[in-house]
């Protein structure tokens, strides 16, 4: 009895070394896919023909106990600019296929551009978003998994709070994620529309933040959605030190119902530098008659 079990010990001992190098064997053909993976930031940029995938960013608790789900975009291409309208090859499911999402796709990477909001018995159902973009499909899951909470309206290291944007001075203040319609404008085709805000900041570097000069924030406005193009007198328009006014105008080409974006960053960057605050997006409905 005892000298068997004394040999089964040492035929044990003396194949551990293969049974060592079969368990990495085994591991790396695992492994590979998740390195290739890893790789692909590193491929060489491509200025058309590229996918675009959506970016699912986290999610935040709303008052009334419902959930709000931040989502974002990377189109990977450099210089192409895709419009892709709600149906087939863009959609939400289940409960879509449009709850929100944009259909004009900015070159890059793109933070927090709409939130959808969910049910606070939502649990741990998910929404899927699925982008095609020249001839290639990607497909996001959105959730409210514990792992993916954020805090965007406030960074919890430094007190940081994105920049509040209004249109008028002492109105209405819109800060952090997009949530429904900040207002609505009429306009006609190729008629210039004014469009003027007041922006406002805390001031409040992160660490990680180069020192800034100028006003503590600057604005983007840009295409969401809508039938034709958008043209900006100046999209970037500069923010006024004395009173934190911008202005430009927009021209539309076509007759029908757009939505317009408008970016607010202050010295942390675009989407936070990565941390979700602290910046402020909000939609703006614009109805365009012939």
């Amino acid at each position: 009895m005892n000298s068997r079990n004394t040999k089964g010990t040492g035929n044990w001992r003396d194949r551990t070394p293969q049974l060592l190098t079969l368990f990495l064997l085994i591991s790396c053909a695992f492994c590979v896919p998740f390195v290739a993976q890893q790789q692909l930031p590193l491929e060489p940029s491509r200025d058309t023909g590229a996918s675009v995938t959506g970016a699912f960013e986290g999610w935040f608790k709303n008052n009334d106990g419902s959930f709000s789900l931040l989502v974002g975009y990377f189109n990977r291409n450099q210089k192409q600019t895709l419009d892709i309208p709600i149906g087939p090859d863009n959609h939400i499911d289940p409960g879509g296929p449009d709850q929100g999402q944009p259909t004009h796709f900015l070159p890059r990477r793109q933070w927090g551009v709409f939130t959808v909001t969910v049910p606070k018995d939502f649990g741990n159902k998910r929404l899927t978003w699925t982008i095609t973009a020249n001839g290639q499909t990607t497909t996001v899951p959105l959730h409210v998994d514990p792992l993916w909470i954020i805090t965007p309206y406030e960074d919890a290291g430094v007190g940081n709070t994105p920049p509040v944007v209004r249109f008028q001075p002492g109105a209405t203040a819109f800060t952090g994620p997009p949530r429904d319609i900040a207002q609505s404008l009429n306009v006609k085709v190729n008629q210039e529309l004014p469009l003027t805000v007041w922006v406002t900041d805390d001031g409040k570097i992160p660490p990680e933040a180069r020192p800034r000069q100028g006003p503590p924030a600057n604005i983007t406005w840009s295409k969401f959605k809508g039938p034709g193009s958008v043209t900006f007198e100046n999209a970037r328009p500069a923010v006024a030190m004395e009173d934190g006014k911008a202005s430009t105008t927009a021209n539309f080409s076509a007759a029908g119902e757009y939505i317009i974006r408008l970016q607010a960053n202050d010295a942390s960057g675009d989407g936070g530098g990565g941390f979700q605050c602290c910046w402020t997006n909000l939609h703006v409905k614009v109805v365009v008659a012939p």
